[in-house]
């Protein structure tokens, strides 16, 4: 019996019964060997962690487009603490954590530079041409499915990708431990970015109205206490992954809060057109100019898929400096640079 085998027979012993056992994984797109000795849920965390889309989740945006310090959150820092929080909840669950884990952390890799300015500036020149859009929980599978490794994917299993496509607030995954990483990622945006706002001038703890600090506390640390256990305590019986009426309702009415006096303030929104516009220079620049692009995205074109969407897979993969870089390098005059 190999070192996976006896790991996959001691899930069934360890976790709960409602988790997902990896030896009951549907699978994967491409049958492929088994590791002999990580299960499959394992191997999809490693696959995610050492590819090139996880590497620049250093380097793009999570709120603040232009952070006077070190210690702001990016798109890679958010997505530890969405890891952190979610294997929290969900070994107290006694969930698999593997699988959540992998989840998490590729979670959103299709997310583009600037954050979600970026993603607007993309989903609105896709549509302009005609197109359904741009949605980064789309693109992150598309990464996963498609793009990574020269075209070849990381054919990953279909748990871990059903939890990557629904980790948003329309959609729900179809496993426990995706509804978890789903949760989790509101806990950590909601928190993490009251901590950046604050830093940055933006938002004063005094001002978070008593209807939802009164339920859910009047810090960062106890805030995430509140909703952490909230998780675990509302999600111990049955088999739904949920939160108390109170605690939802409060989170999310400060998530409407953040949306009113972070994410829509000046301080905030002061740099989004100038990023949009950024783009959108970009992608027509590239529309016009296909061959300037590398390679290892023209191969796309020979596979018969669309020069838009090849162009949004290579612009919403750009690190935050490599936009500002390719910018700089097609439009502003070299004598300007330097």
């Amino acid at each position: 019996m190999t070192i996976r085998e006896q790991m996959e027979l001691r899930e069934y012993e360890i976790l709960s019964p409602r988790a997902s056992h990896a030896r009951d994984s549907v699978g994967r797109l491409r049958d492929e060997e088994p590791c002999d000795i990580r299960t499959c849920y394992q191997r999809d965390r490693d696959r995610i962690l050492h590819s090139k889309s996880f590497r620049r989740l250093k380097n793009k945006t999570q709120v603040f487009l232009e952070p006077e310090g070190d210690h702001y959150r990016t798109r890679l820092t958010h997505t530890l603490e969405v890891s952190q929080i979610a294997r929290t909840i969900g070994k107290a669950l006694r969930l698999n954590e593997d699988l959540i884990e992998a989840i998490a952390l590729g979670h959103d890799l299709g997310h583009t530079p600037y954050g979600h300015s970026g993603e607007a500036a993309l989903n609105q020149v896709l549509k302009e041409l005609g197109y359904r859009g741009f949605r980064h929980n789309e693109q992150s599978v598309r990464l996963v499915d498609f793009i990574e490794k020269d075209g070849e994917g990381l054919n990953l299993t279909r748990e871990v990708i059903d939890g990557i496509l629904n980790h948003g607030t329309a959609n729900m995954p179809a496993t426990p431990e995706g509804r978890v990483v789903r949760l989790s990622d509101k806990i950590a945006y909601i928190n993490h970015d009251i901590d950046d706002a604050i830093r940055a001038g933006v938002l004063e703890e005094s001002q978070i109205p008593d209807a939802y600090a009164g339920v859910l506390g009047h810090s960062v640390k106890t805030r995430l206490n509140t909703m952490i256990h909230d998780i675990i305590a509302s999600s111990m019986e049955g088999d739904d992954i949920c939160q108390s009426p109170d605690v939802r309702r409060a989170m999310m009415d400060l998530r409407q809060f953040m949306f009113r006096e972070v994410y829509e303030s000046p301080k905030v929104k002061g740099e989004e057109l100038k990023a949009q516009n950024m783009l959108r220079a970009l992608f027509y620049y590239y529309m016009d100019h296909i061959e300037a692009i590398p390679p290892s995205y023209r191969i796309f074109l020979d596979r018969g898929e669309e020069k838009p969407i090849v162009i949004s897979d290579y612009i919403s993969g750009m690190t935050d400096q490599y936009a500002v870089l390719k910018y700089e390098e097609l439009f502003v005059p070299k004598g300007w640079r330097e």
